[in-house]
């Protein structure tokens, strides 16, 4: 693995380690880089109410950014699901019925989960 992927998964589990203290639930690290071209890593955890989905996504994003210098290229928000794109690592919060629903775990089986 080139120093470049290393990093990635190395933010990748930071962030994961971040959702985790800050009481996000079961939350996973899916290797997706050969499965998919548009991330390598997706970080994918869940809570129980609103305002903890919003500030799960707005401590994770200042975070990565006071902490790693890295600031999502895109992020998308409702009141169920919020993404936040740093290109290689997509950061996925939801809702507990949103992430049922969606099932990213099972539409990615195929991943490797990276134990954190």
């Amino acid at each position: 693995m080139s120093e470049h992927n290393d990093k990635i998964r190395e933010y990748a589990v930071k962030i994961a380690k971040y959702l985790d203290e800050k009481k996000a639930l079961d939350v996973k690290v899916l290797n997706v880089f050969n499965s998919t071209v548009i991330a390598d890593y997706f970080v994918i955890a869940h809570t129980d109410s609103v305002p903890h989905l919003r500030a799960l996504a707005d401590d994770t994003e200042q975070e990565m950014g006071l902490k790693e210098g890295i600031a999502p290229t895109h992020k998308e928000a409702s009141d169920s699901w919020t993404l936040l794109d740093y290109d290689s690592i997509i950061v996925h919060i939801f809702l507990k019925d949103a992430r049922a629903e969606y099932k990213l775990e099972k539409l990615w089986a195929d991943a490797e989960e990276v134990v954190f």
